[in-house]
């Protein structure tokens, strides 16, 4: 199932997915930061502040885009391969 406003608590303000932003990439709602891109810089070893300083966002901008990332995986199925 896709992510959906209505069926999360993640709260709208922050993240926004348009067809017509980014290719329909849940981006920074106000910016063209995908959260792809604050997840993946968290991961390569950036701190929050650094991400907030480089992409101009807001702690609450990063803690959404992690928030968002937990709602997909958790929504993701994984099938798993025999042996």
């Amino acid at each position: 199932m896709a992510w959906d406003y209505t069926e999360t608590m993640i709260d709208k303000k922050h993240i926004m997915i348009d067809p017509d932003v980014m290719g329909g990439k849940p981006v920074i709602k106000g910016t063209r930061v995908p959260v792809q891109v604050v997840v993946g810089a968290l991961a390569g070893g950036m701190s929050v502040t650094e991400v907030c300083k480089e992409y101009r966002l807001r702690l609450e901008d990063v803690q959404a885009a992690l928030a968002y990332a937990a709602e997909v995986l958790a929504e993701e199925k994984v099938h798993a391969l025999p042996h």
